[in-house]
């Protein structure tokens, strides 16, 4: 790897997988994110600076997720990782089923490319096969990573020859509202709620409501509140998180398509419009006036790096 000195910026949305009955399978991203800068340097090692979520919390050197993501490419590539400084502005909450964990590791992955392709001694370009194939493996879960790749509402699966996805545009009608609470959620905890095995006519239940889904978020938004049904995994994490779910609840009880945003305990509103999104907004002001509510469109580009001078790399940012 070259010693030359480089820049790099990097921008990461937030996502949010299962959209309902679409469970380790559908994941839509939004325009909500976290930007990185990253510059190389002779020393080997990283630094990095958080500014705004998880400042003085996360771990600001090798330890840092996003390092281990980049580190990981390198490794497997056998090439030799410069000396980071990294520059983290987050703004995707951490905990809540807003892919924050996701968008790290494709940050780190992003990195990774990034370096590569612009190394004046021996340049690699990565595929986006390839990159999606790192995330996943890091990951574990291809669904996560997807939307917060390549933007819009992705389709994730995995057969013998590794992780696959397919995106598609989302209707212009479809409104994101993400509701999100101040305590967290393990998604570790969450998966263990769930049984090994579900009734036949449940799993009937969600392949439909699968399929409707996909129908309404790209042609047919009046459609998503019954193509939100979901019976495989969001009433069993139901007891873990009991405020997520009374306004759930209470949502779909007005008629809004409300669903846990990934493994919670955020909610996600699938809105048609932006009028229902504020009479989604105006409910929850009323009902639960502690929960951050954030109006939301659907990213349609997903994760991006481009080389930057590295004089005003870390220059004052919003």
């Amino acid at each position: 790897m070259s010693r030359v000195e480089r820049a790099l910026r990097v921008h990461v949305p937030a996502t949010s997988a299962n959209l309902g009955p679409g469970f380790d399978t559908l994941g839509i991203a939004l325009a909500y994110g976290d930007e990185l800068t990253v510059v190389t340097r002779p020393e080997p090692g990283a630094t990095v600076t958080v500014i705004g979520v998880g400042e003085g919390e996360v771990d600001t050197d090798e330890r840092n997720l996003v390092v281990r993501s980049a580190a990981f490419v390198f490794e497997r590539l056998g090439r030799d990782m410069p000396g980071l400084n990294i520059e983290a502005h987050n703004r995707i909450p951490h905990g809540r089923g807003m892919g924050s964990s996701g968008s790290a590791i494709v940050s780190g992955v992003m990195i990774a490319a990034g370096l590569l392709a612009s190394d004046p001694d021996d340049p690699l370009e990565l595929s986006e096969a390839q990159i999606f194939a790192f995330a996943t493996e890091l990951e574990g879960h291809p669904d996560n990573v997807a939307p917060a790749l390549f933007g819009g509402l992705t389709i994730a699966w995995t057969n013998e020859q590794g992780p696959r996805f397919k995106r598609l545009l989302v209707h212009r009608g479809v409104a994101p509202l993400v509701l999100v609470p101040t305590f967290t959620m393990s998604t570790e905890h969450a998966r263990s709620l769930q049984p090994k095995q579900v009734p036949h006519e449940d799993a009937v239940f969600n392949v439909s409501r699968s399929a409707l889904l996909i129908a309404a978020l790209t042609q047919s938004p009046e459609l998503m509140l019954e193509a939100t049904e979901d019976r495989l995994h969001q009433n069993y994490r139901g007891a873990a998180m009991p405020e997520t779910r009374d306004l759930i609840g209470a949502l779909r009880e007005a008629g809004h398509p409300a669903v846990v945003s990934g493994a919670g305990p955020s909610v996600l509103v699938l809105s048609n419009g932006p009028r229902e999104r504020l009479a989604a907004a105006d409910l929850v002001a009323q009902i639960a006036p502690e929960w951050r509510i954030l109006t939301l469109a659907v990213d349609i580009k997903g994760a991006t790096v481009e080389e930057i001078p590295v004089d005003s790399a870390f220059s004052s940012r919003v």
